[in-house]
């Protein structure tokens, strides 16, 4: 799991951007989709000029313009994306810093929203992460992912083929279900790992091996990780409510509103999800414990009972064993085995006692 930390920004320059992210290796591309109803067009490894008068094309106003953008590290070029769109430079900022919070924030006609994509490595016991930020302005959308993925296959070839009602609605409507995929990301990390919880709380309860332990407090701090991740998220969305509230937002449509709270609702189903498998764990972790707690209890009354069962043996050995000439017990002529005889009886004395006590 990558560990987010806080990096100071460089007082000097203000205006100072770095990328602050791992994904470094492939070239930064991008992809353009222009569509309507009946208008589709799609553009692969389209260059900034062509971009820029496909932006500018008053012939396109009325179409819907989706810039994907795939990687980060290019600066130089994000800066121009962040010109070209007119947005405030610190915008530009929080995209290039991966490290900062799930948040959203609308000013005046565009609105900005950054996401955490989570999905689990191959072996579970990390947590692959990647910022997803998007720009929502007029009738344009901008996705910058850090690197390339999957995660909006499904919504391209809605696109390519008109199939359901996203080509017949606006920019929002495609910020909704670009959401709505990442999301279904938390649900696949956290199905991975409640069979992996399933599992250890039955292990838990045979297995009194110090690596139990660690597999639970691996998995706590993955699932604290994700719960990290989606209660901003749920914040943002939440605040949606707000802008439909004061009607001084109208870069969403009214009607668009219930499929963003659909979204604020998935959070609270996956944070609610998230906090029944981490008492979960708590639960296995205690009966861990007390597993091992019982087990050395009964380890201790094994030892506890095996000492007193000596304890008297011991002490008729110490008598008999002083060098004293008066004691007429070393003249019998059955002496030791009368004696010997007397501490077994005495054990199997004692032993039948502690069973009807039920002491072991």
């Amino acid at each position: 799991m990558r560990k987010i930390k806080y990096k100071k920004v460089r007082k000097i320059q203000p205006n100072f951007y770095e990328y602050t992210g791992i994904y470094k290796t492939d070239p930064v591309e991008m992809q353009l989709f222009v569509y309507a109803e009946n208008h589709f067009e799609e553009y692969h490894k389209v260059p900034l000029p062509k971009v820029e008068k496909e932006l500018n094309d008053k012939f396109q106003e009325d179409k819907v313009k989706w810039l994907n953008v795939h990687g980060l590290h290019n600066v130089e070029l994000i800066k121009e994306i962040g010109d070209l769109i007119d947005i405030e430079p610190y915008i530009i900022g929080d995209i290039l810093n991966t490290t900062r919070r799930t948040k959203m924030e609308e000013l005046h006609d565009t609105l900005f929203f950054n996401i955490k994509s989570i999905l689990p490595d191959e072996n579970l016991d990390s947590i692959r992460v990647e910022q997803i930020s998007f720009i929502l302005k007029e009738n344009l959308l901008v996705s910058f992912q850090e690197k390339k993925s999957d995660f909006f296959t499904h919504i391209r070839e809605r696109i390519r083929s008109n199939a359901g009602i996203v080509c017949r609605k606006k920019n929002d409507y495609l910020l909704y279900l670009m959401l709505d995929a990442v999301m279904e990301n938390f649900y696949i990390t956290i199905e991975n790992y409640e069979d992996r919880i399933e599992a250890l709380m039955i292990e838990s309860k045979t297995n009194h091996r110090q690596d139990v332990l660690i597999r639970i407090e691996n998995n706590r701090e993955n699932l604290n990780f994700l719960k990290r991740a989606i209660v901003p998220l749920r914040d943002a969305l939440f605040s949606l409510k707000s802008f439909q509230d004061d009607n001084e937002y109208d870069g969403i449509e009214s009607a668009n509103y219930t499929f963003f709270a659909r979204l604020h609702q998935k959070c609270l189903e996956l944070l609610e999800q998230i906090d029944y498998d981490l008492n979960s764990l708590d639960s296995a972790s205690h009966f861990h414990f007390s597993a091992q707690s019982q087990r050395m209890n009964e380890i201790m009354k094994t030892l506890t009972v095996v000492s007193v069962v000596f304890i008297p043996l011991t002490f008729i050995v110490g008598i008999y064993g002083m060098n004293f000439d008066n004691m007429p017990e070393l003249h019998w002529k059955y002496g030791y085995f009368e004696v010997l005889a007397g501490m077994f009886l005495l054990v199997v004395g004692m032993i039948v006692y502690f069973k009807k006590k039920k002491w072991f």
